[in-house]
């Protein structure tokens, strides 16, 4: 039993105007969730499952599946406002997405193995793949032995402007403690700071821990996840916008005790279009990284 990697695209098709214009940022128009795959790969990783709205499903499978299905198996499963638990009904006027961790729900009954969750459009490198692939092979047969890969906030700044991070609180032994999201983190005077919620300014340490949608679990996540929503949509159905976040399951599993989250370090870069400007900064980078033989030039055969 190897791994899976669960990757969240059920957005792309929004956030890219269709899937005709998914960016390409290396030299043969590899996009950045291309990336990802090839580090899970050789990682370890032994299927690749992805949530994407059902709407873009024959363009996903012919412009995006393709490429992948002679390296390693994947699944599509989807994301609607409709799949929610029974006695449950979309309120009327409801266009926003139910968030994050509803759309991890969706794996439920398809994954049966520890699997990672990332983004399908952020850049998290390969020592951040070895370090979860690694986490989640000793975790088999476990439960409730969670992991996220923390990021060092100074890797994950945007040379654009400022961005908003999920700052980690762990333990002595590297266990999460609590996630809290900030924003408008930035670089200033060479000082990595935000505003909270006082107005005082904080300073954050180079290396202090940030949450970039990198987690890792074991499958008895999913039966917490669902009566945790069920409990969400209760409080928030008539807010339109409220949306069920991964970090909001993970900070109610951690802060009752019922599992332990290890925050894995990483010394790879994150990086992203976070803004239009950092486009051009991506394809600098990666050719970066094919320079110096961290990739190939060229990643799947298509």
């Amino acid at each position: 039993m190897k791994p899976t990697l669960f990757v969240l695209a059920a957005g792309m098709g929004s956030r890219y105007g269709g899937l005709k214009q998914l960016d390409g940022v290396g030299p043969n128009g590899e996009t950045i969730m291309d990336y990802s795959i090839f580090d899970a790969i050789r990682s370890g990783f032994g299927k690749v499952v992805f949530v994407i709205r059902k709407d873009f499903e024959e363009d996903f499978r012919v412009k995006i599946l393709q490429k992948y299905e002679d390296y390693i198996p994947v699944e599509t499963v989807f994301q609607s406002l409709d799949t929610l638990p029974e006695g449950f009904a979309c309120p009327e006027g409801r266009t926003k997405p139910w968030g994050t961790n509803h759309a991890v729900l969706m794996g439920k009954g398809v994954i049966n193995e520890p699997f990672a969750v990332i983004n399908a459009d952020d850049f998290y490198g390969r020592v951040s793949f070895e370090a979860l692939g690694n986490e989640l092979t000793q975790s088999i047969g476990k439960q409730n032995a969670y992991c996220m890969v923390g990021f060092r906030v100074g890797n994950t700044l945007s040379e654009s402007g400022s961005v908003a991070r999920g700052v980690c609180e762990t333990n002595e032994a590297s266990f999460l403690t609590g996630v809290v999201e900030r924003t408008a983190v930035e670089r200033i005077d060479g000082e990595i700071q935000f505003i909270d919620e006082n107005g005082k300014t904080i300073v954050l340490d180079e290396r202090a821990p940030v949450s970039m949608n990198m987690w890792g679990f074991t499958p008895d996540y999913f039966d917490y996840s669902f009566e945790f929503f069920k409990q969400f949509l209760r409080e928030n159905m008539e807010n339109l916008k409220s949306e069920y976040f991964i970090p909001l399951m993970v900070n109610e599993l951690v802060t009752k005790n019922i599992t332990t989250v290890k925050v894995l370090d990483t010394t790879s870069k994150w990086f992203g279009v976070t803004y239009s400007n950092d486009r051009q900064g991506v394809i600098e980078k990666i050719q970066t990284l094919i320079d110096t033989g961290e990739y190939p030039s060229k990643l799947f055969s298509y």
